[in-house]
C-alpha cells in the first residue's frame, strides 16, 4: 500500500514577503463506504454483510447521540470522537450566548496510540502520474 501525492504551489499569505513555495499534498485514491466495509469485514468473520452494516449503522446513529450528550467516544484501535464548536468572541463574558457566538459544530478525532504508532513508521508514497514507488 502507498499514499500518492502531488507538489502543489503555495503562496505564504500570512509573512510579510508573499513568497511562493512549493509542497507536497496527499491524494486521495477514492472514497471506501459503508457497504465495501461491510463486504469486506464479513469475508474476515462469521458475520454477514448485513449484519456488518447494521452494526455500523447502529454504531453511527449511538455516536451521535452521545456526542451531542457530550460524552467523548472512545473506540478502542480506531480513536477517539468529541464534539467541538467554533466560536466568535465578545468583550464580556456576559455577552456570550450559544445561539450569537457558536458558528458551527465540529467533531475531533484523536487517533489511538496504535494508530498513531502505525502513522509513525515509514509510509511508502509515489508521485501523482509516477509509475515507481518514491
Amino acid at each position: 500500500m502507498a499514499i500518492r501525492y502531488r507538489i502543489t504551489k503555495r503562496t505564504n499569505t500570512i509573512a510579510a514577503t508573499k513568497k511562493e513555495q512549493f509542497i507536497m499534498q496527499a491524494v486521495n485514491t477514492g472514497t471506501v463506504d459503508i457497504r465495501k466495509l461491510s463486504e469486506e469485514i464479513s469475508k474476515e468473520s462469521s458475520h454477514s454483510i448485513a449484519d456488518v452494516m447494521g452494526v455500523i449503522i447502529a454504531l453511527g446513529v449511538k455516536m451521535q447521540q452521545h456526542l451531542e450528550d457530550g460524552k467523548i467516544i472512545d473506540l478502542g484501535d480506531v480513536g477517539k470522537f468529541k464534539i467541538g464548536f467554533q466560536g466568535k468572541a465578545a468583550d464580556n463574558a456576559s455577552e456570550l450566548t450559544p445561539k450569537r457566538n457558536i458558528k458551527k459544530f465540529h467533531l475531533n478525532y484523536q487517533p489511538s496510540l496504535i494508530m498513531k504508532r502505525r502513522l509513525k513508521k515509514a509510509i511508502t508514497v509515489y508521485k501523482e502520474g509516477s509509475r515507481s514507488l518514491d
